[in-house]
């Protein structure tokens, strides 16, 4: 009997991952939270989606998937504060405070916002 190994076992098939960074995996992970709160469909979340990736394209990207978690980052973003959830300086101010906690957070330790990372 040959049964082919699981993935987790010696000798299966490499996978490539599905998300290449962890940040990438949160911002899935927060616009499924999001939904499942009922800030938006998902019809309205296709469509941001959807109009952040072409205007990506018209502005020159190439679509050639590796900026695609970026695009759903920025569709995320502009929907929130479409929705009101969140201002535009509210969002602007915690993507500065995620910035200055990566730079102080040594290679390959979790990065946490403390309260140093969002100046008065």
């Amino acid at each position: 009997m040959s049964a082919t190994p699981l993935a987790c076992e010696p000798g299966a098939p490499a996978e490539p991952p599905v998300f290449a960074e962890p940040w990438q995996a949160q911002a899935f992970a927060m616009t499924l939270a999001l939904h499942e709160r009922g800030l938006f469909t998902w019809p309205e979340w296709a469509q941001a989606l959807a109009q952040e990736i072409a205007r990506a394209q018209a502005a020159g990207d190439p679509d050639t998937g590796e900026t695609y978690y970026r695009h759903w980052l920025a569709a995320l973003e502009h929907l929130v504060a479409a929705k009101g959830a969140g201002s535009p300086d509210e969002l602007q101010r915690h993507r500065h405070a995620w910035d200055r906690a990566a730079h102080r957070t040594p290679h390959g330790q979790p990065i946490e916002l403390q309260p140093q990372d969002f100046p008065a």
